[in-house]
């Protein structure tokens, strides 16, 4: 939380954090790695099996069901539609295994979705391409989603060897370290990423509190809903991971690929998602 309000008051320091939020990223997700090991993240046939499957719902089922609803509304061209549809298309946020570890629960489901939803998404972000009217590279996306999991790979690989050479048992007070350290560091990088929200608040103010309901229902929604359904299913001791993701996108990815014009309304919505985001581990815990 302080994170958040140091970006909004702090434009100097936000400005000067945001051409490191890469390596930032890359170091909360070794110390994730580091902390879970991979014995436990990568479980066994059956988690890998449910993992692809929940996937397949959030980044494939979830946009395509969001679009053709827009489109019977009439609403399909619409800027709300254009950001709903790309969101809900989007992999994880590369923080989501850090804010499960936050909230108490177990972290590996999350970082194999992470892991398995970014590997996918170069097949599923074709649906929300070929239906919106972007005008964007579909190579683009496909090579800016593979670089992504290309860093992320190398970020859980150096923890799982860390992990797997050195420091085989982790002790109590080891955990609680590294928790601490993966707080800290989430904390600044969250300032970089504000670093575009104060600029556009001075200018359009209005623009800006509708763009930030839209972000607070989709993200805390998105979560809200997603609980209660996985409650009911046999991945309810899996909930609270998968809820995290649910409303927790890497929508920015799409930014590498989408032209300008198109991504103008996405740019301020980024900015408003970045709240109700990095507000999760606080806001969630009493829902979770």
């Amino acid at each position: 939380m302080l994170g958040l309000f140091a970006g909004l008051l702090l434009p100097s320091l936000a400005t000067a954090l945001r051409p490191w939020i890469a390596e930032l990223v890359m170091l909360m997700l070794t110390l994730t790695a580091f902390r879970i090991g991979p014995r436990s993240t990568f479980g066994g046939f059956a988690d890998l099996r449910t993992t692809l499957s929940v996937a397949l719902v959030l980044q494939f089922l979830l946009p395509v069901s969001a679009y053709f609803i827009f489109y019977l509304l009439g609403y399909d061209s619409a800027p709300i539609a254009l950001v709903v549809v790309l969101m809900l298309s989007a992999p994880s946020l590369t923080g989501s295994p850090n804010f499960t570890l936050m909230l108490g629960h177990d972290p590996a489901p999350a970082l194999r979705l992470l892991l398995t939803g970014t590997a996918l998404l170069p097949l599923t972000a074709l649906p929300a391409l070929a239906l919106l009217p972007l005008g964007g590279d579909l190579v683009s996306v496909v090579l800016a989603a593979l670089r992504l999991f290309g860093a992320i790979c190398v970020a859980v690989a150096i923890g799982f060897t860390l992990r797997s050479t050195l420091f085989r048992a982790l002790s109590a007070e080891s955990t609680q370290v590294l928790d601490g350290l993966t707080t800290i560091t989430l904390a600044v990088t969250v300032i970089g990423l504000m670093s575009a929200l104060g600029p556009a608040l001075l200018s359009d103010p209005l623009l800006v509190a509708g763009w930030m309901a839209v972000a607070i229902v989709l993200c805390l929604g998105l979560q809200v809903l997603s609980y209660i359904v996985l409650l009911k299913t046999p991945l309810r001791h899996q909930a609270v991971p998968f809820s995290i993701i649910a409303g927790n996108r890497n929508v920015a990815l799409f930014l590498l690929a989408l032209p300008a014009a198109t991504t103008d309304p996405l740019l301020i919505f980024l900015a408003c998602y970045q709240f109700p985001m990095y507000l999760t581990p606080v806001v969630m815990r009493r829902v979770f």
